[in-house]
């Protein structure tokens, strides 16, 4: 009797389909929804978070203390470095995802920012702020909470103005964790090889 069981590259592949599927209904849901308080605050946060200026504006201010909040800025800056490189230089131009689609007759064009010539996936800002926010936390558990919903709030004002899916956004976080274990892992290794 033949096995008509479905292989796992199949699956993969349905799997992958059903999950872009979901991507773009979430992405639409909320193109459509109402929000005209949260549209000029997105994108004020949004454009803002352009080449990571909010995260470079709280680094400098750490760093104006010395010991643990100049430490925290350093890590912080370091991991936005590796979490955009990667971002820009790698994700983006392997996936080549495009951008989402923007109708002419989109029910609020007032909430969009411009869209970047850059492909979509990953989120390049999630990226960052995610990066800083996690690798300054550790070092300055105080700001662990500011710093993690500012990340929160970038990805999510990506979504929102229309220039990236949900799907962008949650690689962007989880390149940007990786980038910021990966500072760390390295700013923990010289500083424990300092001490012998």
């Amino acid at each position: 009797m033949p096995d008509h069981r479905p292989s796992t590259r199949t699956t993969a592949v349905s799997l992958g389909r059903d999950l872009m599927a979901l991507d773009r209904a979430l992405y639409e849901a909320v193109t459509v929804t109402r929000t005209p308080t949260l549209d000029s605050a997105l994108r004020r946060l949004s454009t803002a978070a352009d080449h990571s200026k909010l995260s470079f504006a709280a680094a400098a201010l750490l760093a104006l203390r010395p010991g643990r909040s100049r430490r925290a800025a350093v890590v912080g800056v370091a991991a936005i470095g590796v979490a955009s490189a990667t971002a820009n230089l790698l994700g983006k131009k392997l996936v080549r995802r495009p951008r989402p689609h923007r109708a002419v007759d989109s029910p609020f064009p007032g909430r969009h920012v411009p869209m970047p010539e850059s492909a979509s996936f990953p989120s390049g800002h999630t990226a960052s702020a995610v990066a800083f926010a996690a690798a300054v936390s550790p070092v300055l558990p105080a700001a662990t909470i500011p710093l993690g919903l500012l990340a929160v709030a970038v990805g999510y004002s990506r979504i929102h103005t229309g220039v990236h899916y949900p799907g962008d956004v949650v690689a962007g976080a989880v390149l940007g964790t990786g980038a910021a274990a990966t500072v760390l892992a390295v700013a923990g290794a010289r500083s424990g090889a300092s001490r012998k």
